[in-house]
């Protein structure tokens, strides 16, 4: 998933100058909100959600072969060694790593490590489709941890785009059950992801409000990155211990592993895609569109994700999921609407 900019929310000019470490419009001034969408922009933003809903599609097929923690670590260990070439510069900053190391720790838990280890395990009891639009509820996390921690206004517009998510979502939820809103039940792939797109929340405000060090290092973004993905391991090494050796102490099955061509293909795919094809395309993106617009592009996902579900896992959407992609694409039209000036 991207970096859901929290400039999004407020309607002051100051909160548009966001920092994205992870894709490259470092330190940059992005897009103003009434900026008009180019065909150029609209296709580099396509290719993030196209990436992750293929990450979706292979998790879920890896379900069985690869256990999602192991999953997880491995797609970080391929990312980082192909982004070494870059990422070692990273030793000429080791006084900024060492200021910045709290806020470095934090950022590879919740981005590298919580959202894609959810995701994997909640791909082991839910469809990828279901796991997408769920983490479509990410926008609403956003405006609400901005104004409550931040005191970040929220724009009409916005809020208007994000009920519209939030509709679509519930009603995934609720299986198409609308009566049966008030007494849902998640099925546990539904609450792993929710909780994932909580993990993913804060990574994205700590991304947005950086420390001073933190800052710095944001100004190079291929080290700057990939000093997240080793912390990332790290973390991902942990969780991988856990699900080996310590959970099936207390009961848990024995997790599995067979090496063949479609895990090394799985490996590839997940380590260069997503984790970094996909964040680069989305920093310079959101530095041309606006954040507030290119969030909302993340919440294609799920569109993608049901038409390769069909093809590659012949999982059929139900109607309830096109009524959500409706609601989901209104979303985007409306936060995409340029909006007036305001004159203080």
């Amino acid at each position: 998933m991207p970096s859901q900019s929290p400039a999004l929310l407020g309607s002051d000019s100051r909160a548009r100058q966001v920092r994205f470490g992870v894709g490259g419009a470092n330190r940059a001034t992005v897009a103003p909100m009434n900026n008009r969408l180019s065909t150029a922009t609209a296709s580099l933003l396509l290719i993030p959600p196209l990436m992750w809903a293929g990450n979706a599609i292979v998790g879920r097929l890896m379900n069985n072969q690869v256990p999602p923690m192991t999953l997880n670590m491995l797609r970080w260990v391929v990312a980082t060694a192909l982004l070494a070439p870059i990422g070692w510069r990273i030793w000429h900053h080791r006084a900024l790593v060492r200021q910045a190391l709290p806020r470095l720790m934090l950022l590879g838990l919740t981005g590298m490590f919580s959202y894609n280890s959810f995701q994997y395990l909640a791909l082991n009891t839910s469809t990828p489709i279901n796991v997408t639009l769920v983490a479509s509820i990410m926008p609403f996390w956003m405006l609400l941890a901005g104004r409550i921690f931040y005191k970040v206004p929220v724009q009409r517009h916005s809020l208007l785009a994000v009920l519209f998510t939030l509709c679509g979502v519930f009603l995934v939820l609720s299986r198409g059950e609308l009566s049966k809103l008030l007494s849902i039940q998640l099925v546990p792939g539904d609450a792993w992801m929710l909780l994932a797109t909580l993990g993913w929340t804060a990574y994205s405000w700590l991304l947005a409000k950086p420390t001073p060090a933190q800052s710095a290092l944001s100004a190079h973004w291929g080290p700057f990155l990939w000093i997240q993905m080793v912390i990332g391991i790290v973390w991902s090494g942990l969780g991988t211990a856990l699900e080996w050796w310590v959970l099936p102490q207390f009961g848990a099955d024995v997790p599995h592993m067979g090496w063949d061509w479609g895990v090394w293909l799985a490996l590839i795919y997940v380590g260069v895609g997503p984790a970094l094809i996909a964040y680069r395309c989305w920093g310079v993106g959101v530095a041309k569109a606006g954040p507030n617009i290119a969030v909302f592009f993340a919440s294609l996902t799920p569109v993608f994700a049901a038409v390769m579900s069909t093809l590659a896992l012949d999982e059929t959407p139900h109607w309830y999921h096109y009524v959500a992609f409706a609601l989901i694409l209104i979303g985007i039209w409306v936060s995409s609407r340029p909006q007036p000036n305001r004159v203080n």
